[in-house]
């Protein structure tokens, strides 16, 4: 738990837990760019051996991150699939079962299904938006509920306390969150009862495509310790250079979160009223099934939606390459705006079956709104549409 409650948010992340280099008083915590540490007599230590296990600058964002997560300790890794991975790796043996939310990241689909299934690591997908649906999942062999929420890319919300509510009343099922889209200072998942957070600190706690990384936070003691002999052992923890980076990052979270999710909201209902637009995945939007689940779990609606066009997919396609202000890019959370087709990018693996069924179709397109001008972000909008179908309609 942070050291100083009271703060809010903006302070919190810039103060709370906040570490000085203690020889020059450098205002910002410096880069240990060092593989091993000297040792002070045989077997003793100033905390820190191998960087491999421990590193001093990757210690000062895990504190920053424990602060905004409201635990003692979290620990960051080379990316969020190293995250995800080592959790894996750590929690789950030969014949454990997991249930997987069926509206995920690609990349947590192809780990399982291309990796952790070789270690005989079951798991099945369960529409986690119905909490009946998980129920009906649990086998007696299920050690893991991995939800994702909102999800990726369709923003389809799962009830996290609900879940975890129905996991504890077993006796071994841990509850874990991706929490990328939100952060904690969004969507607090461990006070709504989940075990395990998990943050891409790629993505928002970065915020300026500047680093790749990833970061997990628990209250049991014993879990953590558990993820840093793993982490330790396969060699996953994150570069000093990308944590120093992350460090800075962090400090204008609160901040930029406003903007991010004001910007989107003026966006999603921009969208929403355009002739060309059929549907707007945005939990802030009155047409949203799960708004009032949004309005109950989470503390803003984020900066993240997805819109399907009155078009073909060549057509759509066309619309995101005419884009001039928005990046076509892969990422999300950054200071700029990010347009991506996740079925030609982070779920393109997924047969177009399943993915139609789920909502992901060829023509959807998932929109990660930044920091520009909403104003300029919607002539942006209002050109492509013209370039493609040559008026407004």
């Amino acid at each position: 738990m942070s050291d100083r409650p009271d703060f809010q948010p903006s302070t919190l992340v810039i103060h709370s837990n906040r570490s000085y280099e203690n020889q020059s008083n450098s205002i910002l915590f410096p880069i240990h760019q060092t593989a091993t540490y000297i040792h002070e007599s045989v077997g003793v230590t100033k905390g820190y051996g191998y960087s491999r296990g421990a590193n001093p600058t990757v210690n000062a964002l895990e504190q920053a991150i424990a602060a905004v997560e409201g635990t003692l300790h979290a620990l960051c890794f080379r990316s969020g699939m190293a995250a995800i991975t080592t959790l894996c790796f750590a929690l789950l043996k030969a014949g454990d079962h997991v249930i997987l939310s069926d509206v995920i990241y690609g990349g947590t689909t192809r780990l399982f299904h291309q990796v952790l299934k070789n270690f005989d690591i079951q798991y099945t997908y369960a529409d986690t938006s119905d909490t009946e649906s998980v129920r009906q999942a649990i086998r007696p062999n299920t050690r893991l509920i991995f939800i994702e929420t909102p999800a990726n890319p369709t923003l389809k919300l799962s009830d996290i306390e609900a879940i975890s509510t129905l996991a504890h009343s077993y006796e071994n099922i841990l509850v874990a969150v991706d929490n990328t889209f939100l952060t904690p200072l969004l969507q607090n998942c461990l006070a709504l009862g989940a075990d395990i957070s998990m943050l891409s600190t790629t993505k928002y706690i970065d915020g300026h495509n500047a680093t790749i990384g990833g970061s997990l936070a628990t209250h049991d003691e014993v879990i953590t310790e558990r993820l840093r002999f793993v982490r330790k052992i396969i060699g996953t923890i994150q570069a000093p250079f990308d944590a120093w980076l992350a460090l800075q990052g962090i400090k204008t979270l609160p901040a930029r979160l406003a903007i991010h999710c004001d910007h989107a909201a003026q966006v999603a209902t921009w969208l929403e009223q355009h002739p060309r637009v059929v549907k707007v995945y945005y939990p802030g939007l009155d047409s949203f099934p799960q708004k009032a689940l949004a309005e109950r779990q989470q503390k803003a609606f984020g900066g993240m939606l997805s819109f399907e066009l009155d078009a073909t997919t060549e057509q759509s396609l066309r619309f995101m390459e005419a884009l001039k202000l928005c990046t076509c890019a892969e990422s999300l959370g950054s200071v700029e705006t990010l347009i991506t087709n996740p079925a030609t990018a982070s779920h393109c693996d997924i047969p177009l079956e399943l993915r139609e069924r789920l909502g992901i179709s060829d023509r959807l397109i998932r929109l990660s709104v930044g920091l520009e001008a909403p104003k300029d972000l919607i002539q942006d909008f209002e050109q492509a549409f013209a370039a493609v179908f040559g008026d407004a309609r």
